[in-house]
């Protein structure tokens, strides 16, 4: 048992220090100036096409077009990205709406970032988003972010 026991261990460290990240949960990192500088840099060039250069999204954001999807929702405080915790927003960059969200028919003309993007691009992308909300904004999405890691 003993044994067991320590193999688990070791496995787990072994684990753990292969992908420390898997272990932590995702955390933004607006006040990190390196990481901002990153972040804006990966807007730039992956999201601002559709989501616009000021975070402003695409007109009629909330209605669906011909083929069934939601234009680019803004990321300005008008929008709702920061209405979803650090880890959601992650996924949904990751790994798309509909599989971020278990919404198995969703249709998004949103991609996947997984194999694009490490996860210190999306990670600094999102946080260069929340540099840009007002300090107001900022402080509720940190209070969003502790009720969901409760």
């Amino acid at each position: 048992m003993a044994a067991a026991v320590a193999a688990i261990a070791v496995y787990a460290a072994v684990v753990w220090k292969a992908d420390p990240a898997a272990e932590r949960p995702v955390q933004l990192r607006p006040g990190d100036a390196a990481v901002i500088a990153l972040g804006q840099q990966v807007y730039t060039a992956q999201c601002a096409a559709c989501h616009g250069a000021r975070l402003e999204g695409q007109p009629n954001w909330r209605e669906r077009g011909p083929d069934g999807r939601l234009p680019a929702p803004p990321h300005d405080p008008s929008g709702h990205t920061w209405h979803h915790p650090d880890e959601l927003l992650f996924r949904i960059t990751k790994h798309g709406v509909a599989k971020a969200a278990n919404l198995k028919d969703y249709a998004s003309a949103m991609p996947a970032y997984d194999g694009v993007l490490s996860d210190a691009e999306i990670v600094a992308a999102l946080s260069w988003i929340k540099a840009q909300w007002p300090a107001d904004i900022r402080a509720r999405h940190d209070e969003l972010n502790r009720a969901a890691s409760r």
